[in-house]
């Protein structure tokens, strides 16, 4: 038997896949109680801009990912409003533990749901595969842009490294492409589809993110951004890394270690960014316990 070709559980039985997406939210709920506690958010709360246009784009920024998954899964599955609340779940587990983890969740939840898809392993799959795909054609023209500007900042970033790095997304790439006939499960159509609006969600994403940025340091040459932007998106592509943004204030920390203005706002977006997965995580997990209650 196929993946695809899996049943769907009812959705009052809780068969392995309710239990496995009640698991999953218990780990991301104990993730965020630990990460909470490193957390000094008064100290966050005093560093963070008060402009309401920053405000408006870190949050288009930040739900850019589980919108772009909703328009998706809306035209696959028609998914109802309250699927967004699970591609929300989905995006927090990926970041508080670690890479997929979300993706798997999200898988459960669908299974749970016979009215709406019957075999929804193909679809998932498949639009990991194209939102890894889409993130690797950004990352690797943000490279092209970035790679002249290692050497201008003299930042110590090693060239060879970067050309590494981008010869082994092209590997990765070159060998979904050969075996695309075996690894997608969607019709040509949905494909494309689901590719076209892949690559406005990385696009947009990362213009929203530089947005913010220069909305908090407007000071700052564009090349700081372009640079900091290809840098976040290569380390992105590492799937079992949790905590992303963190790890990449650290490294921009490192990096442009000369500009203090540079390095504190890194770190600045990196707080702010767990907190928002924090507090969405405490409040989902909330809501989905109440749902264990009523059942």
């Amino acid at each position: 038997m196929t993946p695809d070709s899996l049943p769907a559980l009812p959705r009052s039985e809780r068969g392995w896949s309710w239990w496995l997406g009640s698991a999953i939210t218990l780990a991301v709920l104990a993730a965020a109680l630990m990460q909470l506690a490193k957390v000094d958010l008064w100290r966050v709360a005093a560093i963070v801009p008060s402009s309401p246009g920053f405000w408006l784009v870190f949050a288009l920024a930040y739900l850019a990912g589980p919108l772009g998954d909703y328009v998706i899964f809306r035209r696959l599955w028609q998914i109802p409003a309250a699927g967004f609340f699970a591609l929300l779940r989905k995006l927090i587990g990926n970041e508080l533990i670690t890479g997929y983890v979300g993706d798997l969740y999200f898988y459960t939840w669908a299974r749970q749901r016979t009215t709406m898809v019957a075999a929804p392993f193909g679809a998932v799959k498949d639009v990991a595969i194209l939102s890894a795909m889409a993130a690797n054609v950004v990352t690797l023209l943000l490279m092209l842009l970035a790679y002249p500007l290692i050497g201008q900042l003299k930042l110590g970033i090693d060239p060879q490294a970067v050309v590494a790095s981008v010869a082994l997304m092209l590997v990765i790439s070159s060998g979904v492409l050969l075996f695309r006939k075996k690894l997608f499960s969607l019709p040509p159509a949905d494909l494309r589809y689901v590719t076209f609006v892949q690559m406005l969600r990385v696009v947009g994403s990362l213009v929203l993110s530089g947005w913010c940025w220069a909305l908090a340091l407007p000071t700052e040459p564009l090349e700081i951004w372009i640079l900091l932007s290809a840098m976040r998106m290569l380390l992105s592509r590492l799937p079992f890394l949790p905590n992303k943004d963190v790890v990449f204030a650290a490294l921009a920390v490192f990096m442009i270690g000369q500009d203090a203005a540079v390095g504190a706002l890194m770190t600045m977006m990196a707080s702010l960014l767990l907190v928002t997965h924090l507090v969405l995580g405490l409040l989902l997990v909330g809501g989905e316990a109440a749902g264990w209650r009523r059942k």
